[in-house]
C-alpha cells in the first residue's frame, strides 16, 4: 500500500498510518492532530508549575528529542490547529511561553525539528516566545522575527 493510500488514525496523533480505500478524498489522508493531546499538555504545563520555574521549563524543552519519524505532510498545520482550539477551550488564558513550549514539544513528538525561541524588544520592553520550524515562525504573526531579537533557542 502506498503513502497516498494511507491516513493517520485520529487517535494516534503522529503515529503509524492506517490503510484506507484507494480514491479517498484528499482531506482524509491526514487526520487532524488530537486536540485532547494539546489540552493535556497545557494542563501538564500548569500542574508541573513550569510557568513559575523557567529554568526547569527550559531544561525540559531543550532535552525533548525529535522523534525518529518521518513527519506527515501536514503535521505542522495539524498541531497548530489543535493548539489553536486547545487554547480556546482551555479554562485559563494561555500565554506565549506556555503555548510555544507545548507546540514545540508536540511537533518534536511528531518528528518535526521545532525550536522554541524567546526574544525581546527594547523600547517599549516586551518579551515574547514563539515556535520556529526550519527558521520560520509558525502559528505566529509574520513579522515576529523582525519585532523581537531572539535571545535564546531551545
Amino acid at each position: 500500500m502506498t503513502r497516498d493510500q494511507q491516513i493517520e488514525s485520529p487517535l494516534s496523533g503522529c503515529g503509524a498510518p492506517t490503510p484506507v480505500e484507494p480514491g479517498a478524498q484528499e482531506w482524509r489522508r491526514v487526520a487532524p492532530f488530537p486536540i485532547w493531546k494539546a489540552l493535556l499538555c497545557l494542563l501538564a504545563f500548569d500542574v508541573l508549575g513550569f510557568g513559575r520555574n523557567f529554568a526547569e521549563l527550559h531544561r525540559r524543552v531543550s532535552k525533548w528529542k525529535v522523534a525518529p519519524l518521518k513527519p506527515l505532510p501536514h503535521a505542522v498545520e495539524s498541531v497548530c490547529n489543535a493548539m489553536n482550539y486547545a487554547c480556546v477551550w482551555y479554562p485559563k488564558r494561555v500565554l506565549c511561553l506556555q503555548r510555544s513550549a507545548v507546540t514545540t514539544c508536540l511537533l518534536r513528538t511528531c518528528g518535526v525539528p521545532a525550536e522554541m525561541v524567546m526574544g525581546a524588544q527594547t523600547l517599549p520592553f516586551k518579551a515574547h516566545a514563539w515556535t520556529e520550524v526550519n527558521g520560520s515562525a509558525i502559528n505566529e504573526r509574520r513579522d515576529v522575527q523582525n519585532i523581537y531579537d531572539a535571545w535564546d533557542r531551545c
